[in-house]
Parts: structure tokens; sequence; C-alpha cells
């Protein structure tokens, strides 16, 4: 996935452009409104992240700017400003979703990829909120993994567990990352809680157990 980051806080452009690219995803990073809209001039990109307070024109101004010029390309904009006129305003000019600020990466991850797959059409009805891998499928829904069309028993962390390794398939997970998303940030990074579910799982899932890879130095992969 391509992607256009329009920020001007350089700590949080960092921060949002280091755990993108970790997902594997092309992150071109403009500092201000203008720049941003000549480099959409010349490339096109799958989503774009657009803040909402930027130095010259504002977000808001961006976005109906892209809009006039008829380029489609989902926008997830960031504020600071959680206030529902603020929201109301950039959806009315043409953005697909707000986020505001101080926000969690797996949240701004999940709300990317929703854009994306909602903008290229990759689910259809009878398949959302599903996962599948060979002989394995997920339904987040109805919270049920089947294994060779065989219900498989899990405890509530078990699901969530799979859940994020399947929808990240084919990319390392670290520790942290899933203890924040699975466990909440509260849980000390130092406990081995990862690793005795990583086993319980494994076992669960039979002769697809191995494809939960150690990742040495790093965490998880799912694939």
């Amino acid at each position: 996935m391509n992607i256009l980051l329009i920020e001007d806080e350089m700590r949080v452009a960092d921060f949002v452009r280091r755990g993108l690219k970790a997902e594997g995803w092309v992150v071109e990073h403009a500092s201000d409104g203008e720049s941003g809209l000549e480099i959409i001039r010349d490339r096109d990109f799958d989503v774009i992240i657009l803040d909402l307070m930027l130095p010259g024109i504002s977000g808001q101004q961006v976005c109906q700017r892209l809009r006039a010029r008829l380029i489609k390309t989902p926008v997830l904009m960031l504020t600071a400003l959680d206030s529902t006129d603020e929201r109301v305003a950039g959806l009315r000019l043409g953005a697909d979703d707000y986020l505001p600020k101080p926000f969690d990466f797996d949240e701004l991850i999940a709300r990317v990829s929703a854009l994306h797959r909602r903008a290229t059409g990759y689910a259809s009805d009878g398949d959302e909120g599903k996962l599948q891998h060979q002989g394995l499928i997920y339904d987040s829904e109805a919270m049920v993994l089947t294994v060779d069309g065989i219900v498989v028993d899990l405890s509530a962390k078990e699901r969530e567990l799979i859940a994020i390794l399947m929808a990240s398939k084919n990319k390392a997970l670290s520790r942290e990352r899933i203890l924040n998303s699975v466990w909440g940030t509260h849980e000390d990074p130092m406990t081995n809680v990862v690793d005795v579910y990583i086993g319980r799982l494994r076992k669960k899932l039979g002769p697809y157990g191995q494809l939960i890879a150690t990742v040495r130095g790093a965490g998880y992969r799912f694939g």
C-alpha cells in the first residue's frame, strides 16, 4: 500500500512513518499542505493521512482541493480538536474518516486498512469479518475459529491473538505489539504471557500450529 502522510509535527510524523513502514507499506511524507498537494499532482496513493492543523493551508482546505480535482483517494484526517463540528466540517469537505490525537497506533492501522478495503472493494459482503488461510477460518463476527471445518474452543484472549496474527499474515509482530493489542498497554512488557498463549494456540491449531513461526529477536509471524 502506498500512503501519503501530510503532518507538520515531526515527532508525530516520524512515529507514524516508522510504524507504517514496519507494516510493509510505502510512505511519502509532506510537512505542509502545499507540498502535499504538489506530491499528489504527480503520484497516486492508496490512502492519504492528513493532519487538520497545518501551516499555511489547513487540512480541510487540502481535502477540499483534492476533491475539487476529482481525486477520490481515501482521506483519514488526524486532529487534536475532538469536536463534533470539526469532524462534520471535514467530512462534508470530503474526508472519509477521523482519528483524534493522541491515538493508538493499532487503531490507525485498522482505520487505514479499512479505508483501503472499502476503496478497492476488497471483501464481498459474505466474506466481511472473515480471515482465512489454508484450512483455518476465523469469523470475527461470530468469534469462531474452525480448523478444517471443525470448531476449535478458544478463550477470549486466544481469539484476539489468532485474529491479530491472521490479520497480519506474513508480517513479524513484536511481543510488545501483541501485548498492546490483546492485553493492553498496562501489562509488563517483560512478561512471558505472549509466549505461553502462543504455545497454547499452536497446540489447538493441530497441524497448522507450525504456521505461527518464532522470529528470533522480534516476536512471531503467521503464515
